[in-house]
């Protein structure tokens, strides 16, 4: 089942069973979808990019509640929090910081990088490998920390 098969699905549950967030936040998903399907850009909807529609919808969410918590709006921080937690259920599991750091490990043997000066030639490499696995942030700085270290 795709993404959108299962947001369709996901949809009619949430309307039945009256969870307005779910239903909200599902909803706010489907119109990416739908947005990206009407651009007119000539892009067939697949896997790679049901996963950066999900992941930009995830990273709305973290900005907002990195702003509703400096703000000390608690109330909508938590509503956001909970629309994330929502968004990455459709996400693939995120790899845990071990498992990350194996994978640049791996990576930067293979290229040969060692030092600050390859992360330019490292991080992309790393990326494209953890789309969607992974918090850019996150990647970034495991990926200097293991340069930095070498």
């Amino acid at each position: 089942m795709d993404l959108k098969e299962k947001i369709n699905e996901d949809l009619k549950s949430a309307m039945k069973s009256g969870d307005k967030l779910r239903l909200e936040t599902i909803r706010s998903i489907r119109a990416a979808i739908l947005e990206f399907e009407k651009s007119g850009n000539n892009k067939e909807f697949n896997e790679e990019e049901s996963i950066r529609i999900l992941n930009s919808a995830a990273k709305k969410r973290k900005d907002s509640i990195e702003l509703f918590g400096k703000a000390g709006r608690t109330d909508l921080e938590e509503k956001e929090k909970a629309e994330l937690e929502i968004i990455m259920s459709y996400l693939p599991k995120q790899l845990s910081n071990d498992e990350l750091k194996e994978v640049v490990k791996n990576i930067a043997a293979s290229t040969g990088s060692t030092g600050k000066e390859d992360f330019s030639k490292l991080m992309p490499l790393v990326m494209k490998e953890l789309k969607g696995k992974a918090d850019g942030k996150v990647v970034r700085a495991i990926v200097e920390e293991f340069l930095n270290k070498n």
